[in-house]
Protein backbone atom coordinates (compact mmCIF):
# COMPACT_ATOMS: atom_id res chain seq x y z
CA UNK A 1 0.00 0.00 0.00
CA UNK A 2 2.63 2.26 0.79
CA UNK A 3 4.50 2.09 -2.95
CA UNK A 4 0.56 3.27 -4.14
CA UNK A 5 0.63 6.47 -2.10
CA UNK A 6 3.71 7.16 -2.76
CA UNK A 7 3.39 6.49 -6.71
CA UNK A 8 0.20 8.38 -6.18
CA UNK A 9 1.60 11.31 -4.50
CA UNK A 10 3.99 11.94 -7.52
CA UNK A 11 1.10 11.84 -10.07
CA UNK A 12 -0.70 14.16 -7.77
CA UNK A 13 2.41 16.19 -7.74
CA UNK A 14 2.73 16.01 -11.25
CA UNK A 15 -0.69 16.87 -11.93
CA UNK A 16 -0.65 19.78 -10.01
CA UNK A 17 2.52 21.63 -11.18
CA UNK A 18 0.87 20.96 -14.87
CA UNK A 19 -2.26 23.10 -13.76
CA UNK A 20 0.40 26.34 -12.47
CA UNK A 21 2.74 25.80 -15.43
CA UNK A 22 0.16 26.16 -17.79
CA UNK A 23 -0.86 28.90 -20.61
CA UNK A 24 0.17 32.52 -19.43
CA UNK A 25 -2.59 34.07 -19.62
CA UNK A 26 -5.47 31.58 -16.87
CA UNK A 27 -7.70 33.03 -14.44
CA UNK A 28 -7.68 29.24 -12.72
CA UNK A 29 -5.91 30.86 -9.85
CA UNK A 30 -9.38 31.92 -8.53
CA UNK A 31 -9.37 28.64 -6.77
CA UNK A 32 -5.51 27.26 -5.42
CA UNK A 33 -5.11 23.57 -5.81
CA UNK A 34 -5.23 21.73 -3.02
CA UNK A 35 -2.46 18.81 -2.12
CA UNK A 36 -4.40 16.44 0.49
CA UNK A 37 -1.97 14.53 2.98
CA UNK A 38 -5.28 11.94 4.51
CA UNK A 39 -5.35 9.65 1.15
CA UNK A 40 -8.10 6.63 1.18
CA UNK A 41 -9.07 4.21 -1.86
CA UNK A 42 -12.50 3.32 -2.79
CA UNK A 43 -11.23 -0.40 -2.73
CA UNK A 44 -10.71 0.00 1.43
CA UNK A 45 -14.45 0.05 1.18
CA UNK A 46 -15.02 -2.81 -0.71
CA UNK A 47 -15.18 -0.62 -4.48
CA UNK A 48 -14.92 -3.45 -7.51
CA UNK A 49 -13.98 -1.97 -10.61
CA UNK A 50 -15.39 -5.11 -12.73
CA UNK A 51 -18.05 -3.14 -14.56
CA UNK A 52 -20.97 -5.02 -13.14
CA UNK A 53 -20.74 -4.79 -9.54
CA UNK A 54 -23.01 -1.83 -7.66
CA UNK A 55 -20.56 0.20 -5.54
CA UNK A 56 -22.94 2.50 -4.54
CA UNK A 57 -22.10 1.20 -0.54
CA UNK A 58 -18.37 1.58 -1.05
CA UNK A 59 -18.78 5.78 -2.76
CA UNK A 60 -21.01 6.42 0.17
CA UNK A 61 -19.57 4.90 2.70
CA UNK A 62 -15.99 6.42 1.51
CA UNK A 63 -17.47 9.67 1.66
CA UNK A 64 -18.99 9.51 4.90
CA UNK A 65 -15.71 8.48 6.38
CA UNK A 66 -14.38 11.99 5.00
CA UNK A 67 -17.25 14.00 6.36
CA UNK A 68 -17.37 12.81 9.98
CA UNK A 69 -13.52 11.82 10.25
CA UNK A 70 -12.24 14.96 9.21
CA UNK A 71 -8.53 15.21 8.24
CA UNK A 72 -6.66 18.33 8.53
CA UNK A 73 -6.07 19.47 4.90
CA UNK A 74 -9.00 17.14 3.77
CA UNK A 75 -9.18 13.82 2.16
CA UNK A 76 -8.05 12.35 -1.46
CA UNK A 77 -10.88 9.31 -2.65
CA UNK A 78 -8.29 7.42 -5.37
CA UNK A 79 -10.52 5.72 -7.83
CA UNK A 80 -7.60 2.92 -9.44
CA UNK A 81 -7.97 1.68 -13.05
CA UNK A 82 -11.50 -0.21 -13.74
CA UNK A 83 -15.37 0.70 -14.59
CA UNK A 84 -16.86 1.52 -10.85
CA UNK A 85 -20.57 1.25 -11.46
CA UNK A 86 -23.10 2.79 -8.96
CA UNK A 87 -25.98 5.06 -8.07
CA UNK A 88 -25.85 8.76 -7.84
CA UNK A 89 -24.23 9.79 -4.71
CA UNK A 90 -22.82 13.02 -2.90
CA UNK A 91 -19.76 14.70 -2.22
CA UNK A 92 -18.60 16.50 0.74
CA UNK A 93 -16.75 19.68 1.82
CA UNK A 94 -12.54 19.35 1.62
CA UNK A 95 -12.26 16.44 -0.58
CA UNK A 96 -10.74 15.11 -4.07
CA UNK A 97 -11.98 12.90 -6.31
CA UNK A 98 -8.94 11.61 -8.08
CA UNK A 99 -9.47 9.42 -10.90
CA UNK A 100 -6.47 7.25 -12.13
CA UNK A 101 -6.05 6.22 -15.38
CA UNK A 102 -8.22 4.34 -16.85
CA UNK A 103 -10.43 4.85 -14.17
CA UNK A 104 -13.92 5.03 -15.32
CA UNK A 105 -17.10 5.66 -12.52
CA UNK A 106 -20.24 4.72 -14.29
CA UNK A 107 -23.88 5.31 -13.57
CA UNK A 108 -26.24 2.49 -13.44
CA UNK A 109 -29.03 2.59 -16.10
CA UNK A 110 -31.51 1.09 -13.23
CA UNK A 111 -34.09 4.69 -13.19
CA UNK A 112 -36.03 3.20 -11.11
CA UNK A 113 -34.77 4.44 -7.71
CA UNK A 114 -33.14 6.92 -8.68
CA UNK A 115 -33.77 10.41 -6.12
CA UNK A 116 -35.73 13.04 -6.52
CA UNK A 117 -34.98 16.24 -5.27
CA UNK A 118 -36.67 19.73 -4.90
CA UNK A 119 -36.89 22.03 -8.33
CA UNK A 120 -34.14 24.74 -8.05
CA UNK A 121 -36.24 28.23 -7.00
CA UNK A 122 -34.91 30.29 -9.92
CA UNK A 123 -36.49 27.88 -11.54
CA UNK A 124 -39.97 27.55 -10.32
CA UNK A 125 -40.25 23.89 -11.56
CA UNK A 126 -37.96 21.03 -13.20
CA UNK A 127 -36.52 22.29 -16.31
CA UNK A 128 -38.47 19.78 -18.89
CA UNK A 129 -41.74 18.93 -16.36
CA UNK A 130 -43.95 20.12 -13.89
CA UNK A 131 -42.25 19.41 -10.01
CA UNK A 132 -39.28 17.83 -8.95
CA UNK A 133 -36.13 16.94 -10.44
CA UNK A 134 -33.92 13.74 -10.71
CA UNK A 135 -30.70 14.56 -8.54
CA UNK A 136 -27.51 14.46 -10.51
CA UNK A 137 -25.08 11.68 -10.79
CA UNK A 138 -22.27 12.99 -8.77
CA UNK A 139 -24.63 15.88 -6.37
CA UNK A 140 -22.75 18.52 -4.32
CA UNK A 141 -25.04 21.17 -2.25
CA UNK A 142 -23.85 23.09 0.29
CA UNK A 143 -20.16 21.96 -0.40
CA UNK A 144 -16.63 23.75 -0.44
CA UNK A 145 -13.23 23.38 -1.26
CA UNK A 146 -13.71 20.54 -3.77
CA UNK A 147 -10.93 19.29 -6.29
CA UNK A 148 -12.42 16.44 -9.10
CA UNK A 149 -9.26 15.75 -10.92
CA UNK A 150 -6.84 12.68 -11.95
CA UNK A 151 -4.80 11.42 -15.08
CA UNK A 152 -7.85 11.87 -17.80
CA UNK A 153 -10.33 8.83 -16.41
CA UNK A 154 -13.44 9.22 -16.93
CA UNK A 155 -17.38 10.16 -15.80
CA UNK A 156 -19.58 7.90 -18.21
CA UNK A 157 -23.62 8.80 -17.59
CA UNK A 158 -24.72 6.22 -20.04
CA UNK A 159 -27.23 8.38 -20.90
CA UNK A 160 -28.75 6.61 -23.39
CA UNK A 161 -32.21 5.12 -21.20
CA UNK A 162 -33.03 8.99 -20.61
CA UNK A 163 -32.24 9.79 -24.01
CA UNK A 164 -34.63 7.61 -25.25
CA UNK A 165 -37.31 8.21 -21.96
CA UNK A 166 -37.00 11.66 -23.30
CA UNK A 167 -37.92 10.55 -27.52
CA UNK A 168 -40.74 8.33 -26.27
CA UNK A 169 -42.08 10.88 -23.70
CA UNK A 170 -42.39 9.06 -20.84
CA UNK A 171 -39.99 10.75 -18.74
CA UNK A 172 -41.78 11.37 -15.11
CA UNK A 173 -39.52 14.22 -14.48
CA UNK A 174 -36.81 16.45 -15.52
CA UNK A 175 -33.51 14.38 -16.15
CA UNK A 176 -30.69 14.19 -14.23
CA UNK A 177 -27.32 16.55 -14.73
CA UNK A 178 -24.39 14.38 -14.60
CA UNK A 179 -22.73 16.32 -12.10
CA UNK A 180 -24.24 19.33 -10.32
CA UNK A 181 -22.79 21.90 -7.45
CA UNK A 182 -25.35 23.93 -5.55
CA UNK A 183 -24.79 26.68 -2.71
CA UNK A 184 -20.96 25.87 -2.94
CA UNK A 185 -18.00 27.63 -3.19
CA UNK A 186 -14.20 26.88 -4.03
CA UNK A 187 -14.36 23.64 -6.89
CA UNK A 188 -12.01 22.79 -8.80
CA UNK A 189 -12.55 20.08 -12.30
CA UNK A 190 -9.79 19.42 -14.18
CA UNK A 191 -8.33 16.87 -15.76
CA UNK A 192 -11.69 14.17 -16.49
CA UNK A 193 -13.92 12.87 -19.56
CA UNK A 194 -17.53 13.48 -19.34
CA UNK A 195 -19.51 11.57 -21.29
CA UNK A 196 -23.26 10.34 -22.42
CA UNK A 197 -24.49 13.07 -19.62
CA UNK A 198 -28.38 12.39 -18.98
CA UNK A 199 -28.92 15.97 -19.38
CA UNK A 200 -26.53 18.73 -18.26
CA UNK A 201 -23.05 17.99 -18.26
CA UNK A 202 -21.48 20.42 -15.63
CA UNK A 203 -23.97 22.55 -13.71
CA UNK A 204 -22.52 25.04 -11.04
CA UNK A 205 -26.03 26.72 -9.84
CA UNK A 206 -25.57 29.60 -6.51
CA UNK A 207 -21.76 28.63 -6.70
CA UNK A 208 -18.95 31.23 -6.27
CA UNK A 209 -14.92 30.15 -7.38
CA UNK A 210 -15.49 27.50 -9.79
CA UNK A 211 -12.38 26.16 -11.94
CA UNK A 212 -13.55 23.65 -14.74
CA UNK A 213 -10.44 23.26 -16.62
CA UNK A 214 -8.40 20.78 -18.94
CA UNK A 215 -11.11 18.45 -19.25
CA UNK A 216 -13.40 16.40 -22.18
CA UNK A 217 -16.92 16.50 -22.20
CA UNK A 218 -18.47 14.25 -24.72
CA UNK A 219 -21.97 12.97 -26.14
CA UNK A 220 -23.50 12.23 -29.10
CA UNK A 221 -24.59 14.98 -31.82
CA UNK A 222 -27.95 14.17 -31.34
CA UNK A 223 -28.08 13.39 -27.90
CA UNK A 224 -31.29 15.65 -26.39
CA UNK A 225 -29.82 18.44 -23.76
CA UNK A 226 -26.74 17.56 -23.36
CA UNK A 227 -24.96 21.22 -22.96
CA UNK A 228 -21.46 21.03 -21.77
CA UNK A 229 -20.97 23.21 -19.25
CA UNK A 230 -23.56 25.29 -17.58
CA UNK A 231 -22.27 28.37 -15.05
CA UNK A 232 -26.10 28.92 -13.61
CA UNK A 233 -26.81 31.97 -11.24
CA UNK A 234 -22.71 31.93 -10.44
CA UNK A 235 -19.97 34.03 -9.94
CA UNK A 236 -16.42 33.83 -10.34
CA UNK A 237 -16.15 31.30 -13.12
CA UNK A 238 -13.38 29.97 -14.47
CA UNK A 239 -14.05 27.71 -17.81
CA UNK A 240 -10.95 26.71 -19.67
CA UNK A 241 -8.67 24.84 -22.02
CA UNK A 242 -11.06 21.86 -23.10
CA UNK A 243 -12.76 20.26 -25.74
CA UNK A 244 -16.47 19.78 -25.73
CA UNK A 245 -18.34 17.82 -28.67
CA UNK A 246 -22.17 17.55 -27.33
CA UNK A 247 -25.76 17.61 -28.14
CA UNK A 248 -26.55 21.11 -27.22
CA UNK A 249 -24.53 24.30 -26.34
CA UNK A 250 -21.04 23.80 -25.54
CA UNK A 251 -20.86 26.33 -22.32
CA UNK A 252 -24.24 28.50 -21.56
CA UNK A 253 -24.56 30.93 -18.99
CA UNK A 254 -28.04 30.88 -17.18
CA UNK A 255 -29.53 32.80 -14.39
CA UNK A 256 -33.24 31.73 -13.72
CA UNK A 257 -36.17 31.24 -15.79
CA UNK A 258 -38.85 34.23 -16.10
CA UNK A 259 -40.92 34.95 -12.79
CA UNK A 260 -38.31 32.43 -10.65
CA UNK A 261 -35.46 33.72 -11.63
CA UNK A 262 -36.55 37.21 -11.30
CA UNK A 263 -37.96 36.79 -7.95
CA UNK A 264 -34.63 34.96 -6.94
CA UNK A 265 -32.53 37.68 -8.43
CA UNK A 266 -29.29 36.41 -8.18
CA UNK A 267 -27.05 36.83 -11.92
CA UNK A 268 -24.42 35.06 -13.14
CA UNK A 269 -21.10 37.34 -13.33
CA UNK A 270 -17.46 37.47 -13.67
CA UNK A 271 -17.14 34.44 -16.13
CA UNK A 272 -14.05 34.19 -18.20
CA UNK A 273 -14.47 30.89 -21.36
CA UNK A 274 -11.09 30.96 -22.80
CA UNK A 275 -9.46 27.99 -25.39
CA UNK A 276 -12.43 26.41 -25.65
CA UNK A 277 -12.72 23.87 -29.06
CA UNK A 278 -15.92 21.79 -30.16
CA UNK A 279 -19.05 20.82 -32.32
CA UNK A 280 -22.79 21.33 -31.45
CA UNK A 281 -25.45 21.25 -33.32
CA UNK A 282 -26.51 23.93 -31.47
CA UNK A 283 -24.38 26.51 -30.12
CA UNK A 284 -20.83 27.24 -29.27
CA UNK A 285 -21.05 29.50 -26.47
CA UNK A 286 -24.48 30.55 -25.99
CA UNK A 287 -25.18 33.40 -23.13
CA UNK A 288 -29.18 32.05 -22.08
CA UNK A 289 -31.95 31.61 -22.49
CA UNK A 290 -32.95 31.80 -18.81
CA UNK A 291 -31.16 35.31 -18.09
CA UNK A 292 -33.84 36.53 -15.61
CA UNK A 293 -31.27 36.87 -12.50
CA UNK A 294 -29.59 38.79 -14.92
CA UNK A 295 -25.88 37.75 -16.29
CA UNK A 296 -23.24 40.46 -16.56
CA UNK A 297 -19.20 40.73 -17.13
CA UNK A 298 -18.26 37.62 -19.25
CA UNK A 299 -15.15 37.77 -20.91
CA UNK A 300 -15.26 34.95 -23.78
CA UNK A 301 -11.83 34.39 -25.95
CA UNK A 302 -9.96 32.63 -28.42
CA UNK A 303 -12.50 29.86 -29.29
CA UNK A 304 -12.55 27.12 -32.12
CA UNK A 305 -15.58 25.97 -33.14
CA UNK A 306 -16.66 23.34 -36.09
CA UNK A 307 -20.28 22.08 -37.44
CA UNK A 308 -21.88 24.17 -35.49
CA UNK A 309 -25.47 25.17 -35.38
CA UNK A 310 -24.83 28.79 -34.01
CA UNK A 311 -20.89 30.10 -33.42
CA UNK A 312 -22.01 32.33 -30.71
CA UNK A 313 -25.66 32.98 -29.44
CA UNK A 314 -26.74 35.65 -27.17
CA UNK A 315 -30.39 34.44 -26.62
CA UNK A 316 -33.21 35.62 -24.24
CA UNK A 317 -37.07 36.47 -24.51
CA UNK A 318 -40.05 38.48 -23.01
CA UNK A 319 -41.23 37.65 -19.59
CA UNK A 320 -37.53 36.94 -18.97
CA UNK A 321 -37.17 40.68 -17.27
CA UNK A 322 -33.23 40.75 -15.92
CA UNK A 323 -30.28 41.62 -17.96
CA UNK A 324 -27.47 41.02 -20.33
CA UNK A 325 -24.22 43.47 -20.19
CA UNK A 326 -20.75 43.58 -20.64
CA UNK A 327 -20.39 40.68 -22.62
CA UNK A 328 -17.25 40.18 -24.69
CA UNK A 329 -16.25 37.37 -27.45
CA UNK A 330 -12.96 37.93 -29.31
CA UNK A 331 -10.71 35.89 -31.08
CA UNK A 332 -13.29 33.59 -32.73
CA UNK A 333 -12.42 31.07 -35.30
CA UNK A 334 -15.38 28.52 -36.91
CA UNK A 335 -15.99 26.55 -39.31
CA UNK A 336 -19.34 24.92 -41.27
CA UNK A 337 -21.59 26.87 -39.07
CA UNK A 338 -25.39 27.54 -40.07
CA UNK A 339 -25.12 31.02 -38.68
CA UNK A 340 -22.13 32.40 -37.47
CA UNK A 341 -23.38 35.43 -34.57
CA UNK A 342 -26.71 35.36 -33.28
CA UNK A 343 -28.05 37.97 -30.62
CA UNK A 344 -32.12 37.35 -30.23
CA UNK A 345 -34.79 38.54 -28.03
CA UNK A 346 -37.45 35.21 -29.14
CA UNK A 347 -35.63 32.57 -28.14
CA UNK A 348 -36.67 30.26 -25.46
CA UNK A 349 -39.87 29.14 -23.83
CA UNK A 350 -41.75 29.67 -20.42
CA UNK A 351 -41.74 27.16 -17.51
CA UNK A 352 -45.85 28.39 -16.80
CA UNK A 353 -48.51 30.81 -17.74
CA UNK A 354 -47.75 32.72 -14.92
CA UNK A 355 -44.76 34.58 -16.33
CA UNK A 356 -45.04 39.19 -17.24
CA UNK A 357 -45.06 39.47 -20.96
CA UNK A 358 -44.29 42.78 -19.88
CA UNK A 359 -40.94 41.57 -17.83
CA UNK A 360 -38.33 42.39 -21.38
CA UNK A 361 -34.92 41.70 -20.54
CA UNK A 362 -32.30 44.72 -21.22
CA UNK A 363 -29.79 44.02 -23.53
CA UNK A 364 -27.18 46.54 -23.83
CA UNK A 365 -22.66 46.67 -24.20
CA UNK A 366 -22.23 43.99 -26.36
CA UNK A 367 -19.18 43.29 -28.34
CA UNK A 368 -18.03 40.78 -31.03
CA UNK A 369 -14.32 41.74 -32.29
CA UNK A 370 -11.50 39.55 -34.19
CA UNK A 371 -14.12 36.46 -35.38
CA UNK A 372 -13.30 34.70 -38.69
CA UNK A 373 -15.54 32.05 -40.04
CA UNK A 374 -15.67 30.19 -43.56
CA UNK A 375 -18.22 28.35 -44.72
CA UNK A 376 -21.07 30.03 -42.74
CA UNK A 377 -24.33 30.39 -44.33
CA UNK A 378 -25.34 32.88 -42.75
CA UNK A 379 -23.26 35.43 -41.33
CA UNK A 380 -25.07 36.78 -38.40
CA UNK A 381 -28.86 37.91 -37.46
CA UNK A 382 -29.54 40.64 -34.32
CA UNK A 383 -33.17 41.00 -33.09
CA UNK A 384 -34.14 43.01 -30.60
CA UNK A 385 -37.01 43.49 -28.55
CA UNK A 386 -39.36 46.15 -29.52
CA UNK A 387 -40.41 47.88 -26.43
CA UNK A 388 -36.74 46.87 -25.62
CA UNK A 389 -34.55 47.32 -28.38
CA UNK A 390 -30.67 46.05 -27.51
CA UNK A 391 -28.00 48.88 -27.59
CA UNK A 392 -24.53 49.58 -27.53
CA UNK A 393 -23.66 46.21 -29.90
CA UNK A 394 -19.87 47.02 -31.42
CA UNK A 395 -19.07 44.49 -34.14
CA UNK A 396 -15.33 44.82 -34.87
CA UNK A 397 -13.21 42.81 -37.42
CA UNK A 398 -15.62 40.20 -38.43
CA UNK A 399 -15.47 37.84 -41.36
CA UNK A 400 -17.55 35.30 -41.35
CA UNK A 401 -18.60 33.89 -45.31
CA UNK A 402 -20.02 30.88 -46.99
CA UNK A 403 -18.81 28.37 -49.27
CA UNK A 404 -16.05 29.17 -51.37
CA UNK A 405 -18.01 30.99 -54.54
CA UNK A 406 -21.06 31.14 -52.89
CA UNK A 407 -22.59 34.59 -51.76
CA UNK A 408 -23.07 35.08 -48.06
CA UNK A 409 -26.53 36.10 -46.65
CA UNK A 410 -26.16 40.03 -45.25
CA UNK A 411 -26.77 40.15 -41.65
CA UNK A 412 -30.42 41.07 -40.81
CA UNK A 413 -31.56 43.37 -37.62
CA UNK A 414 -34.29 45.00 -35.66
CA UNK A 415 -34.52 46.99 -32.75
CA UNK A 416 -30.59 47.44 -32.39
CA UNK A 417 -28.21 50.02 -32.02
CA UNK A 418 -24.41 50.08 -32.06
CA UNK A 419 -21.60 50.88 -33.80
CA UNK A 420 -19.92 48.28 -37.02
CA UNK A 421 -16.14 48.40 -38.20
CA UNK A 422 -14.84 46.00 -40.59
CA UNK A 423 -17.60 43.64 -41.23
CA UNK A 424 -17.95 41.52 -43.84
CA UNK A 425 -20.60 40.42 -44.91
CA UNK A 426 -21.94 43.94 -44.81
CA UNK A 427 -23.56 44.47 -41.47
CA UNK A 428 -27.36 45.77 -41.14
CA UNK A 429 -27.96 49.13 -41.53
CA UNK A 430 -29.09 49.75 -37.63
CA UNK A 431 -25.61 49.67 -36.90
CA UNK A 432 -24.09 53.06 -37.72
CA UNK A 433 -19.81 52.75 -39.32
CA UNK A 434 -17.47 53.79 -37.29
CA UNK A 435 -14.33 55.92 -37.91
CA UNK A 436 -11.29 53.95 -39.55
CA UNK A 437 -9.86 54.42 -35.87
CA UNK A 438 -12.65 53.45 -33.79
CA UNK A 439 -12.68 49.95 -32.34
CA UNK A 440 -15.29 48.38 -29.54
CA UNK A 441 -12.50 49.11 -27.42
CA UNK A 442 -13.22 53.23 -27.13
CA UNK A 443 -16.77 52.77 -28.50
Amino acid sequence: MGSLWLSLSLLICLSYFSLSAADPVTCSGIVPMRYRNDKISIADFGGVGDGVTLNTKAFREAIYRIQHLKRRGGTLLYIPPGVYLTESFNLTSQMTLYFAKGAVIRATQDTRNWPLIAPLPSYGRGRELPGGRYISFIHGDGVHDVVITGENGTIDGQGDVWWNMWRQRTLQHTRPNLIEFMNSKNIIISNVIFQNSPFWNIHPVYCSNVVVRYVTILAPSDSPNTDGVDPDSSSNVCIEDSYISTGDDLVAVKSGWDEYGIAYGRPSSDITIRRIRGSSPFSGIAVGSETSGGVENVLVEHINLHNMGVGIHIKTNIGRGGFIRNITVSDVYMEKARKGIKIAGDVGGHPDEKYNPNALPVVKGITFKDIWGVQVQQAGLILGVKNSPFTGICLSNINLHGVMGSRTPPWKCSDVSGVAHLVSPLQCSELRGAQETASCSNY
